[in-house]
């Protein structure tokens, strides 16, 4: 059988001894929900894994009838989305804990306890988490908790779609405007029952990359892993795979069998068949920043700490007094000019006209006179700027008007600097690019909005022909599959590490802010005018 996929023809002989590694998602087949049922008006339409478009998984109403089952159908492993939870409509009565009907069970690992497989579990109960054991054996109705969280396409389709069930989702937010390529209607803000295509993942004996076979392929097999020795194919390794490994097992020297695509550095490096050194595992903070703009969309950034650039600071803008009271700092007093007018519907509180400059005081009370009655509300003391004085007012704090920061500070600061003194957000521009790099990618950018600072996960690898500098990759953003050499390291040292700044797609930016967040939350809104 002769096949071509993602252009290139793959020859399947017969006689060809071929090893599964695993079974993939290559698109999925979705159709419009109605009542947990397909609409009869739905045509069925094929989304690739990259659809734009962040949802939310809708809690299967079908129970599980053991744990072994759970663990045969449902993705638990180590990584963030690997720890699905379960409720019980029974208890369940252990040694030494009672699990009460519907309490949240969090499946954390399977592996052998005692002898018998089973599942490392824990409940939390009063902030306090219990952990426990369920072993595969263990019968009973377990079914799915509601699950907040919001995935994109591919990581639902990695880890959110049982084996032999399909998944019904809810579209949580659109991250691009509507065109006439998309194939779901438009404005669309429903449910979507998900079908899987898989493809299988295979491992030849005289190839070094992993072929992928579309399940539909029309070839017959014969299953002889009984009566061959697997150990001589290659073992493909994710960089999830890899971080798992424990530290003393860093470093090693690894094949690469499928690249990452991207042209910036290091990802333009790393093609198949490319030799590297991983030499350790570990967490690192970035700076997560976007592109000041009003129109989108907008480019999003991850900085490293040793970004060796220096950065101006840029007004920010506020569209509430709320805004003001969450931006003040105790460090420096904030000084705001009005860009919009706001007639006070109150005499004791103050009107502002467009032009008006004002000093962020501090949030308090006041009784104000509304309809006849007494009333007591939330506003910000501020003193308003005069030619020659200053004069003590009250904003409303539900004020919905318009502000920009007006800076003193002339000063060039480093990323390190910022992150300590200021509270972030927080707008910059570059005045002085990064040297030490080839292209300076944020030196382009108009202005920044450094949001927040975040912790990832990454591994230290340099190539093993020319060992003149080592790169940090991301584990969590990065597709591409090893092999480990059982060959040693020359030198345990590293050389010259160079951290890039990471430019990421708008998917990967909500994603690496959800895993800060744990769920993205929107974010506090002002008072309401009272009633």
């Amino acid at each position: 059988s002769i096949y071509e996929m993602f252009g290139n023809e793959c020859c399947l002989s017969t006689g060809e001894v071929i090893k599964i590694i695993g079974f993939k998602i290559n698109k999925l087949i979705a159709s419009i929900c109605e009542n947990n049922e397909v609409s009869r008006f739905s045509a069925k339409v094929e989304l690739p894994l990259n659809f734009p478009g962040l949802y939310k998984v809708v809690a299967d109403k079908t129970p599980y009838v053991s744990i072994e089952e759970i663990t045969r159908k449902v993705s638990i492993g180590p990584t963030r989305f690997g720890h699905p939870c379960f409720y019980s409509p029974e208890d369940i009565k252990l040694a030494n804990l009672t699990i009460k009907h519907g309490e949240q069970i969090t499946f954390n690992s399977v592996e052998k306890v005692n002898g018998t497989m089973a599942v490392n579990c824990s409940v939390v109960r009063n902030n306090q988490s219990h952990s426990f054991t369920l072993p595969l054996s263990q019968e009973g109705k377990f079914y799915e908790c509601e699950d907040d969280q919001i995935y994109t396409l591919k990581e639902i389709a990695e880890w959110k779609i049982p084996k032999c069930r399909n998944r019904i989702v809810k579209l949580s937010n659109t991250l691009h405007t509507w065109d006439s390529s998309n194939p779901l209607p438009e404005n669309f803000d429903g449910c979507l029952i998900l079908t899987p295509v898989y493809e299988v993942q295979a491992v030849m004996k005289f190839r070094k990359d992993i072929v992928h076979i579309l399940s539909d392929l029309d070839v017959e097999v014969k299953d002889i892993t009984d009566c061959y020795d697997i150990s001589s194919f290659l073992q493909p390794l994710s960089l999830e795979d890899v971080f798992e490994r424990t530290s003393k097992e860093f470093p090693m020297v690894a094949e690469i069998m499928e690249g990452p695509s991207g042209s910036q550095k290091p990802y333009n490096l790393l093609h198949t068949g490319k030799e590297i050194v991983i030499y350790k595992k570990y967490q690192a903070t970035r700076v997560l920043a976007s592109e000041i703009r009003s129109d989108s969309p907008k480019r999003h950034f991850l900085i490293p700490m040793s970004y060796k650039g220096k950065f101006k600071r840029r007004p920010r803008e506020f569209p509430t007094a709320y805004d003001l009271e969450i931006a003040r700092s105790e460090k420096e007093q904030l000084h705001v000019v009005a860009t919009k007018a706001f007639d006070s519907p109150h005499k004791e509180l103050f009107s502002v006209s467009v032009g008006d400059q004002f000093l962020v005081q501090q949030c308090q009370t006041s009784e104000v006179l509304y309809e006849g009655r007494k009333k007591v509300i939330d506003v910000l003391a501020c003193e308003q700027i005069l030619s020659d004085t200053y004069k003590k007012v009250l904003l409303p704090m539900y004020m919905e008007g318009g502000f920009v920061e007006v800076i003193h500070d002339k000063k060039q600061h480093q990323l390190s600097e910022i992150c300590k003194e200021f509270r972030l957000p927080f707008n910059v521009k570059v005045s002085v690019r990064d040297l030490s790099v080839e292209e300076d990618v944020l030196a382009a950018v108009p202005g920044l909005q450094f949001e927040e600072e975040i912790t990832d996960s990454y591994l230290l690898i340099s190539s093993t022909s020319s060992p003149v500098e080592s790169w940090e990759i991301p584990v969590y953003r990065l597709n591409m599959s090893v092999h480990l050499l059982s060959r040693d390291v020359q030198t345990f040292v590293p050389p010259a590490t160079k951290t890039t700044v990471e430019e990421i797609s708008e998917e990967q930016y909500y994603m690496v802010r959800r895993y800060e967040n744990q769920t993205l939350h929107p974010p506090p809104r002002p008072p309401k005018k009272p009633t």
